[in-house]
């Protein structure tokens, strides 16, 4: 199993593909604007308290005002209060929790008007990114995420995952910890702790405690609405939640981003600095890696399967609704073996493709009907294996009498939505285009202008897949003629992202030639 990350840094924004053995598996878009990010910490100011929801509405800047539910305020909801508003009144003048005295947990069915009042100054973290017309859901259990622990304020606890399984390795764990854990400061143990020595836990405890300090700082003098902790970059996050043994490379095409990112894995994994590589290529780094294909596959209404099946995926407000079809798909051994077939192979791309989409909600699943039992619960056992490795919060239902599967999985940002269908560019919707051949002809007459008229020394042609192999077909083909011809060769590249009839000419350095 091998970890690549692709970045592929872009006018704007930054994009993130995360490939596990060649396939995607997780995409994400960072704009220059990444605020109201899960994560973040803002000081924020209620404005009003609804009796009948158990819950208030916050303003932390967002265009609509944020949703916090008092099961959501957390167990030490008193501490970080007391704690807030001492700071911001100049009594607590600083972020250790030495000498803090923590307040009474709240109760668990208790009512939002006991502890919340309107025009209140809060300290909220955000839940769920704003999704569709809703504003973000927040969280007042503050939490900070580091590679090997998270750190809980107000809090003496010690947990641990329960990935964790090893009884001697979880118990030297928990030793450790309470030996070199601050007062007030509670952890929970991430995997990836398992055998790391006391010297990295402890250097992550410390820069945890840097960032409360910053919190700290942050909300001193500050006034509502502000965020006073960013959660780290998209790119930077997915590193410190899954860097391991597996990860075998990471592809950046930015300078200054891969300077950043090489700091950041030399901080917390020094020995997995060499996997980090600059990409320097002519080609566009998402073609070169085959991603803008796997995006064109998989974000469209038809997601095709390798047998030649297919899954149909529909979207409404409240679900997802995926049909699974067979397609042209034969099996000699008989309908029951071959509905059998099918279903492991989507129940496998279904498990894929709900993470690379970020499909959250309730996803209803109509596999082909299989009349022995057997095969039903092999069918449920592999699904939930294939969603094992997502790390968003699922549940699976058993197949119903009508062979529906019931999937919920937890959604805590927008769904990632890509257009895979295009307009055709070239007829404008007519359905005429000009003749292909007379199309070949244009692109010869401009390389010969290019290599004859403004005697540029070397020229690369970008061309549609289909006429990249019209110019390479045969032993003496178009390219060949080329060389012959101009005795300069010119390398031709097929890019799927171009249009049947879309070209362009790029020099040395990889820069489009303008004719």
């Amino acid at each position: 199993m091998n970890y690549e990350l692709v970045v592929d840094s872009r006018k704007g924004s930054v994009w993130l593909a995360l490939l596990k053995d060649g396939k995607l598996i997780e995409l994400h878009e960072e704009g220059e604007q990444s605020d109201f990010a899960v994560g973040d910490v803002y000081h924020g100011k209620v404005r009003k308290v609804v009796p009948s929801l158990n819950a208030c509405f916050v303003d932390v800047g967002y265009e609509k005002d944020a949703f916090l539910h008092y099961l959501d305020l957390g167990p030490q909801y008193l501490s970080l209060n007391k704690f807030t508003q001492h700071t911001l009144q100049g009594k607590q003048n600083v972020a250790d929790l030495l000498y803090f005295k923590p307040e009474e947990d709240i109760s668990k069915d208790g009512k939002i008007t006991d502890v919340v009042s309107s025009s209140q100054h809060i300290m909220v973290q955000v839940a769920k990114e704003p999704i569709s017309s809703k504003g973000p859901r927040l969280s007042a259990e503050v939490t900070l995420a580091g590679r090997y622990l998270v750190l809980v304020p107000f809090s003496n606890k010690v947990s641990i995952s329960q990935k964790l399984k090893d009884p001697e390795e979880r118990e030297r764990l928990r030793d450790l910890m309470k030996n070199i854990k601050p007062k007030n400061f509670g952890v929970i143990i991430r995997t990836v702790a398992k055998n790391k020595k006391i010297e990295q836990i402890d250097q992550d405890l410390k820069n945890l405690l840097e960032k409360w300090n910053k919190l700290h700082g942050n909300l001193v003098n500050s006034k509502p609405p502000r965020r006073i902790l960013g959660e780290i970059n998209k790119a930077s996050s997915l590193l410190r939640d899954l860097l391991n043994s597996d990860f075998t490379n990471i592809h950046v095409n930015d300078d200054d981003l891969y300077d950043k990112m090489k700091t950041y894995v030399a901080s917390i994994a020094p020995d997995k600095e060499s996997i980090l590589k600059r990409y320097n290529g002519k080609l566009d780094i998402f073609e070169k890696f085959g991603i803008n294909k796997q995006i064109k596959t998989l974000f469209g209404k038809k997601v095709p399967l390798p047998s030649g099946g297919y899954l149909i995926i529909e979207h409404t407000e409240a679900m997802h609704v995926v049909d699974v079809n067979s397609g042209n798909r034969k099996d000699a051994k008989g309908q029951e073996s071959n509905a059998l077939a099918t279903n492991l192979e989507a129940a496998e791309e279904l498990a894929r493709v709900l993470q690379l989409r970020d499909m959250g909600g309730i996803v209803a699943v109509d596999f082909i009907d299989m009349h022995e039992k057997e095969n039903n619960r092999a069918l449920f056992d592999k699904m939930k294996e294939f969603m094992k490795p997502d790390r968003a919060k699922h549940n699976i239902l058993p197949p119903s009498r009508f062979g529906v599967i019931e999937i919920t999985r937890q959604r805590v940002r927008p769904e990632t939505d890509i257009e895979t269908s295009e307009k055709c560019p070239v007829c404008e919707g007519t359905g005429e285009i000009t003749a292909s051949i007379l199309f070949a002809d244009e692109v010869e007459n401009n390389l010969s202008y290019l290599l004859e008229d403004r005697k540029v020394k070397e020229v690369s042609l970008e061309v549609h897949p289909y006429i990249e192999s019209h110019f390479k077909r045969g032993l003496i083909s178009k390219q060949m003629k080329w060389f012959l011809k101009y005795k300069k060769w010119v390398r031709v590249t097929g890019v799927t992202n171009f249009h049947l009839l879309q070209y362009a000419f790029k020099d040395k350095e990889g820069k489009i030639i303008k004719l």
